[in-house]
């Protein structure tokens, strides 16, 4: 067996927890033969049984790649893994030995890291062997592991480099996460900085006697941090867990480090913790629902009691606006925040070498839009220092060499960071792994072929251009359209392949439905007719295209942009982006012929005609949304050749080379035709849910069953199924069911039926 790269093909994790359990789920999601061991065999099926049931594994069949058993009596099941993580409590004497045992049956080279958060690397290694020692890591996984991106990556100076080359690989292109290298000190990075930061927001907010919601407002959208807030953020972790994660910290830190001033458990915690408010997990922590679940409720510190959730309304500014004024929650801002960041500005270079990796990191394990150092900037860091000076905090001598210019920058068409070397700093390219094509880097490298509001087309090299989708939500509007005729017209000039893709949390949320309902509301059919005939037109021209053209969704293609994706030659799809034709949520059919395509797709998978109809049906009506790209290929919503990529920055340089692989020789496709099944075959179907279906639902059903039937014998084809749609959309969106289903969706973001 080959341990090069990616080539791994059996793991073993120690420690059915939560984290090992989420662990070993991940890996087998992503096609990894995983051995699970605990104390006890049952206490690993448990873990497995546990991650099906939350939804650890991207499919539930995925469980079967993972066997379990007893570290009393399967430990042989580990000699033939590639790598073995160890997740057991957190305790030296425990690791130590589990580590020896691990040492006597693993074979020569596997790696072996543990999941600790709390115990340095050097300690874990002491009585290892020189050969163990070498194969030795610290990867810490945040949780759940198959939704959090990060991972901390800890070697030490007996650690091989070439152990480190093949896990960062693995963890990198197999496992789908973006590895920051950590220095072995205390809680990393991401738990150093944020423990501090839940600290600090705890310890000012009693001070201050602001109340739960007030500092739950200001450490949330003024900062670009999660909507939990600082109270919530402690409800979510666990009140019970706070106080220990911080106490470790404590212990194994000097008596001089900032996070010594804060109480890890302050006497209301204790006194929550006594009536038995831990949280979420609890039904309560400093929020809950009311007994009959009908109201909000807070714990008010203040009298100790439950009253009704208040909604603070905070200025519509921006984070420096707010810390700046003299209010209750401006004094909170800043004395939270001007803590946290100078305390990150002093950790460089002892937690990690650069800033970049520490703003990385807290965007990833936190969900920060912005790390500490992006936020020093946004806040302007010469007035930071200033005020840092005047109220009497330390200036870190980092954050002084920042001056006025800040840490970030650009040069040459790169983004610089500022970087401490030695005694001082300099600026240095922030460092982006090989072989990742990011439209940021893009931009700052030079200027596209062509941009426009809507759209703009790039190179990315090797013959390859990169259609960038750019309206709000990366929705079809007009000006999108033609943005995308104007690409296919340019593509030939320019290039042998085009990748259609795009970064942020949407690759396309579908067609423009606010512009349709203006025009429904004005009963403007003609102007309705010519926007889904122009959506049509040039989606048949994608098919149709003389060059390939592959789809790189690294997030959400809902309605539109999913038939988007069922028209172009090749679909590379993160693992987690969202897909579906979600169009009967809002009244609609799919438009732009993505009924006829998804029906392709069942022919091409051997479906029979009548089950492929009955499958698209189904799926049309209840507005089918695969959750993960393995269930879109289950669904057929992406062809099975098509590509499910783990990691979401690798996924446009993956569509590009597999987009000149595809350039060779490359023909279009012809225009397909299918067989439909006789009108009878979906009318049974539809009779036999018209009972459940609200009434909006049966017209839209009774459509669809004229759009996918035929004779069952001559071949139709797609054109002529499309046509059918159009004739039935034009109809269907100028009905008031559809405007109410529109309207409401664009609302409250959630779907009527009527």
């Amino acid at each position: 067996m080959s341990y090069q790269g990616d080539k791994f093909r059996k793991c073993g994790v120690i420690g059915a927890g939560t984290m090992g359990s989420g662990i070993a789920a991940h890996m087998a999601s992503c096609g990894v033969d995983v051995v699970l061991l605990d104390l006890d065999g049952q206490l690993a099926a448990d873990g497995v049984a546990r991650q099906v049931k939350s939804g650890g594994f991207m499919m539930p069949e995925f469980a079967a790649r993972v066997a379990t058993g007893s570290t009393r009596t399967d430990l042989g099941l580990l000699q033939d893994c590639d790598w073995i993580v160890e997740a057991v409590a957190e305790r030296i004497d425990i690791k130590r030995a589990l580590f020896a045992q691990i040492d006597t049956v693993r074979r020569p080279g596997c790696i072996v890291s543990s999941n600790t958060s709390t115990i340095p690397l050097a300690e874990l290694v002491a009585q290892a062997s020189p050969e163990l020692a070498g194969d030795m890591l610290i990867t810490h996984f945040f949780n759940p592991p198959r939704h959090m991106r990060l991972l901390e990556l800890v070697s030490g100076p007996r650690t091989k480099h070439e152990t480190v080359e093949r896990a960062t690989h693995f963890m990198d292109h197999v496992l789908g996460k973006t590895i920051v290298p950590c220095k072995d000190t205390p809680g990393f990075i991401a738990n150093r900085i944020g423990c501090y930061w839940l600290a600090a927001g705890l310890g000012e907010a009693l001070k201050l006697g602001i109340s739960p919601e007030l500092a739950d407002a200001v450490m949330g959208r003024p900062f670009g941090f999660p909507s939990t807030g600082m109270f919530g953020l402690w409800d979510l972790i666990g009140i019970d867990l706070m106080p220990g994660l911080i106490r470790s910290l404590q212990h194994a830190l000097p008596a001089g480090d900032a996070v010594q001033a804060y109480e890890a458990e302050p006497e209301l915690v204790a006194a929550m913790l006594a009536q038995g408010l831990k949280g979420r997990k609890s039904g309560g922590g400093f929020y809950r629902q009311s007994v009959d679940r009908r109201v909000k409720e807070t714990f008010d510190p203040a009298t100790r009691t439950w009253r009704p959730r208040e909604t603070p309304v905070l200025p519509q500014t921006g984070a420096a606006a707010l810390i700046a004024s003299d209010t209750l929650a401006g004094r909170y801002a800043w004395a939270v925040m001007s803590r946290t960041l100078a305390y990150a500005a002093a950790l460089v270079p002892d937690i990690a070498d650069r800033p970049d990796q520490v703003d990385t990191a807290m965007r990833l394990g936190y969900a920060w839009r912005a790390g500490p150092f992006e936020l020093i900037d946004q806040l302007g860091p010469a007035a930071f220092v200033t005020r840092l000076a005047q109220d009497g905090q330390a200036v870190p001598p980092l954050l002084a060499a920042a001056g006025a210019d800040g840490f970030y920058g650009q040069a040459h068409g790169q983004r610089t960071v500022l970087v401490p070397v030695g005694a001082g700093a300099m600026r240095q390219p922030v460092a982006q792994p090989p072989g990742v094509i990011a439209l940021p880097a893009l931009r700052l490298a030079g200027s596209p072929v062509f941009k426009t509001e809507a759209a703009a087309l790039w190179d990315i090299g090797e013959g390859v251009g990169l259609f960038e989708f750019r309206t709000p939500m990366n929705v079809f509007t007009p000006a999108l359209l033609e943005g995308l005729r104007q690409a296919l017209v340019e593509t030939p000039r320019h290039f042998r392949a085009l990748v259609a893709g795009n970064d942020g949390r949407v690759f396309s949320a579908g067609a423009d439905l606010k512009g349709m309902l203006a025009m429904s509301e004005k009963n403007d059919r003609a102007g309705l007719a010519h926007f889904i005939t122009e959506g049509v037109d040039t989606f048949t021209s994608l098919a149709a295209a003389p060059f390939p053209i592959v789809g790189a969704a690294g997030a959400m293609a809902l309605g539109g942009g999913c038939e988007f994706l069922l028209h172009v030659g090749a679909d590379a799809l993160h693992a987690e982006a969202g897909i579906g034709l979600v169009e009967s949520r809002v009244g609609l059919l799919p438009g732009w012929g993505g009924v006829a395509r998804w029906l392709l797709r069942h022919h091409e998978a051997g479906f029979p005609p009548d089950e492929a109809a009955k499958q698209v049906f189904a799926g049309v009506m209840r507005g089918v949304a695969a959750p993960c790209g393995f269930a879109a290929q289950a669904q057929h919503l992406i062809r099975p050749t098509d590509r499910v990529v783990m990691n979401a920055d690798r996924l446009i340089a993956t569509a590009r080379d597999w987009a000149i692989d595809l350039a060779a020789g490359f023909t279009p496709a012809a225009p397909p035709a299918v067989i439909l099944p006789h009108r009878t075959v979906l009318a049974e179907v539809l009779a036999q849910q018209q009972d459940s279906l609200p009434p909006h639902d049966r017209v839209l059903g009774a459509m669809l069953v004229e759009i996918l039937s035929g004779d069952a014998k001559t071949p139709v084809p797609l054109a002529e199924i499309t046509r059918r749609v159009t004739e039935s959309f034009l109809e269907i969106v100028l009905t008031g069911p559809t405007r109410a289903r529109i309207a409401h969706m664009l609302e409250t973001g959630k779907p009527l039926k009527n």
